[in-house]
This record gives C-alpha cells, structure tokens and sequence, in this order.
C-alpha cells in the first residue's frame, strides 16, 4: 500500500504536549509525499491566540523550505491513532501551493483513498 510509509511518518510524530504556558501540540501529525518521492511531516499546533495551525500546514511549510510544492498523497492522524480528512482550510492550503495538488490523494479512515478535488468540489478559483 503507497500509504504505508506515510501513516508510520505520521504516527511516529505523534505525541500531545505542552508548548509554553497555554499552548498544546503534537495531538494530529500529518505526512505527505512529493512527486520527488520525499516525505515531509508536521504536527498541529494549538495556541490560545488562534494563530496555531494544523499539522498538514506544518508538512507543507517543511516541504516548501525544502523547495518544493508538488504532493502527490497526504496523510493526517489524530493522537487517538484514527486517520482523519483534513479540514477545509487545509484542503484549500494545498490547492493553492500548486496547481496540480488537487490530485493529491488522501487516505481516510478505514483505508479509503480520495483526492484533494473529491473532498472540495466546486472550488472558487477553478
């Protein structure tokens, strides 16, 4: 299964946290692959500010300084260790770091995979 390396990239971030005085992190880790065949991973970050962010926005920010945009499948796991969507801001986030990423694949709970597109039809931008 192409998923097998990600979801182990994945649950081996994870780990719930405390950061600094109000802040938690660690609770969902993602991972991604690219179409350079590189893996990227990230973890949430919670803050009582609102400015935290989801551990897909972490992947992408490491594949990016690494120069890359191009992802070609996605994972996120939450703590509980149930595979989880990503939400909607994130779906869009990874829409518009390159055009082509809507064929990214996802793998969802129970071992189902969709693309980018499948799960934010009727994009604005199209």
């Amino acid at each position: 299964m192409p998923f097998e390396k990600l979801l182990a990239a994945a649950k081996e971030k994870l780990g719930p946290r405390k950061v600094g005085k109000m802040g938690e992190a660690g609770y969902v880790a993602a991972a991604l692959e690219t179409e350079a065949g590189h893996i990227y991973t990230g973890v949430n970050i919670d803050v009582p500010c609102s400015m935290g962010f989801c551990a897909e926005h972490a992947a992408i920010a490491a594949m990016v300084t690494a120069g890359e945009s191009r992802i070609v499948r996605l994972v996120a796991v939450h703590h509980s260790g149930r595979v989880i969507p990503p939400c909607g801001r994130c779906r869009e986030f990874v829409c518009q770091i390159n055009e082509h990423n809507g064929d990214c694949q996802v793998l969802l709970d129970g071992g189902k995979v969709v693309t980018i597109d499948d799960l934010l039809p009727a994009r604005w931008d199209a």
